[in-house]
């Protein structure tokens, strides 16, 4: 996305390579988005980024740091500003201004994401606000990405000031390397170690800490691999070395795009890692100036993709979310999809040519308006007014709606919660016949509380206990503490997943502590998330290994019946909630 400094500037050897690496990265993450089956992986593509801006920056410090044996950081800073502020500033007006005409409630929503990106701390707002990168219902913010920005920024801001005291007192490039990759050691275990298995993995994947070792693994290949002091003229084997590296680099990081799955724990205890080195060996290659591999990677095209892949990264989010149905529940439209990355392409070329290129180029010095003559100059002077009013604009959005209330909004939860509160119909026309419900438990989430009064009507004597937001990891305690008070049946019927995926191991060790229980129904889910499939899979997989537990297929029976859903595509209508009532007593009678 950004560290888009190695293209003659101040003297530096224009690499192309990475601008091909670039171009893959982002359109892993386009496709990712676009939640196209074979790029499940393709929120990797940040990974990536973050270990290529790692290595440029810390080229650039470095070289910088050899000649003058000093930095200037003041001016560092200030071109940072110049390359990220002004396409940011001008996506988040555009989105301000279209959520006004649209959808003002939903500004007021973002009024906190707005504010803190434009102070680079969307990150961390995220995770005080236990915002989840996977697991929400709803809209999602069209403003989402800049979390990633929030990352590199931090790192732009710290790591200079890291590296000037580490060239000062540790001259010996080894032992200096050696810091930095202890550093990143840190922060690959401190991933490893506040994840939690089977819980969602926001907190880990937003996190600096927990993130900054792509960055740093970047930063010491920088170190003893740097731009500068890399020779074309090598011998035959080693030019066949590089080449063969390289595209095996390649090709497992596009392995690694198709398949990996954003659930699976060893992505979080190691996966990140391993990506990461693999993409530091991939830019070792594609730096050097005798690898053939870095010239076939900077093929126009993709070297066109690489150089505005920052404008794509900002743009291509909020295309694809405001142009998106809230609830998709038939699925990717070919259509919409090629709109979509046409949309984008064309702002990110506008982006880069009448935003980005003029500021990074020209800045504010008068001087250099003076050497590019008039008519750089007006459009210059036209682009500076055009951010500045962009940027005051976005601020008093973002302070308005701040301070603006919000009444009349209704959210998600609360349109669930309205459907928990409908009143019980008259179910004497029902083909089942009625019969007690009594020593049934069901333990569930707001799905469970939206049915629970046709429950009760058709199992009389039924327990139930839901609670919004509920996950899988809470089942357990919630168990122990229902057989404490003794409420605990001998028939449970457990109706989680909605909410998020969970580690199959913790389902089966819950299934386990229930060995004694005469009858376990497991419900899976349809929910409009990625998730779905993996919950689904893990129910009927676990399942199969207890004789005494069956799968409700909710999934199976609620195909085709899109008017039983609210908005959301996930909680029930009331012809929704006395359908799935009957599916459940169904399920129940049949075992009785």
């Amino acid at each position: 996305m950004t560290g888009n400094m190695n293209k003659n500037h101040m003297g530096k050897r224009y690499m192309p390579g990475l601008d091909g690496l670039r171009a893959l990265s982002v359109l892993a993450v386009i496709a990712y988005h676009l939640d196209i089956k074979w790029a499940q992986g393709g929120l990797l593509g940040v990974g990536i980024f973050f270990v290529i801006s790692g290595y440029l920056i810390t080229d650039h410090i470095v070289s910088e740091w050899n000649k003058y044996q000093r930095l200037q950081l003041i001016n560092f800073w200030i071109r940072r500003v110049r390359r990220l502020v002004p396409a940011m500033a001008c996506m988040l007006l555009f989105v301000a201004l279209w959520l006004v005409f649209v959808d003002p409630a939903r500004l007021q929503a973002l009024k906190g994401a707005y504010i803190s990106s434009l102070f680079y701390v969307n990150n961390w707002w995220l995770i005080y606000h236990k915002v989840s990168y996977f697991e929400s219902f709803g809209p999602a913010s069209p403003i989402g990405h800049l979390w990633s920005l929030a990352i590199e920024e931090q790192f732009y801001l710290i790591w200079p000031l890291v590296l000037m005291i580490g060239l000062k007192t540790v001259p010996r490039r080894s032992k200096l390397t050696l810091w930095i990759l202890a550093c990143a050691a840190v922060s690959a275990f401190a991933m490893a170690l506040i994840y939690e298995p089977g819980t969602d993995p926001s907190r880990v994947y937003y996190g600096t800490d927990t993130r900054a070792f792509a960055l740093l693994i970047g930063a010491a290949l920088a170190i003893v691999w740097p731009s500068q002091k890399l020779s074309e003229r090598v011998p035959k084997i080693a030019r066949r070395t590089l080449d063969i590296t390289g595209w095996l680099g390649l090709f497992i990081l596009i392995i690694l795009i198709v398949y990996t799955n954003k659930f699976d724990d060893s992505l979080y205890r190691g996966g990140f890692v391993l990506l990461t080195c693999i993409t530091a060996i991939v830019i070792a290659v594609l730096v050097h100036p005798a690898s053939r591999v870095g010239s076939i990677m900077g093929w126009k095209p993709l070297r066109w993709i690489g150089v505005r892949s920052y404008s794509l990264y900002i743009w291509h989010f909020p295309v694809i979310i405001l142009s998106s149905p809230a609830v998709n529940m038939e699925g990717p439209s070919v259509l919409r999809i090629l709109l979509q990355i046409a949309a984008s392409f064309i702002l990110a070329a506008l982006s880069y040519k009448y935003v980005e290129e003029p500021f990074r180029r020209g800045g504010f010095s008068t001087k250099l308006q003076i050497r590019s003559g008039r008519r750089y100059s007006t459009r210059l002077r036209y682009n500076r007014i055009f951010f500045l009013a962009s940027l005051l604009i976005v601020f008093l959005i973002a302070f308005r709606s701040y301070f603006t209330n919000s009444e009349g909004k209704t959210s998600v939860t609360e349109e669930a919660l309205h459907y928990m509160k409908q009143e019980k119909e008259d179910i004497s026309s029902w083909d089942e016949d009625t019969r007690s419900g009594k020593g049934i438990t069901v333990i569930g989430d707001s799905v469970i509380l939206g049915v629970a009064s046709y429950l009760e009507n058709i199992l009389p004597g039924i327990v139930i206990d839901g609670k919004v937001g509920r996950q899988m990891t809470h089942a357990q305690e919630v168990i122990d503490e229902l057989k404490a008070q003794g409420k605990l049946g001998d028939q449970i019927i457990i109706e989680l997943g909605t909410n998020g995926p969970f580690n199959k191991e913790k389902l089966r060790n819950l299934l386990h502590s229930l060995s004694d229980v005469e009858q376990i129904f497991l419900v899976n889910t349809r929910v409009p998330k990625e998730w779905q499939d993996t919950v689904n899979k893990s129910i009927k997989e676990v399942a199969e290994d207890f004789s005494n537990t069956t799968v409700v297929d909710w999934y199976t029976a609620s195909e085709g019946k899109d008017n039983y859903f609210t908005q959301d595509g996930v909680h029930l209508q009331p012809k929704g909630a006395k359908y799935y009532a009957s599916i459940i007593a169904e399920a129940v009678k049949g075992t009785s």
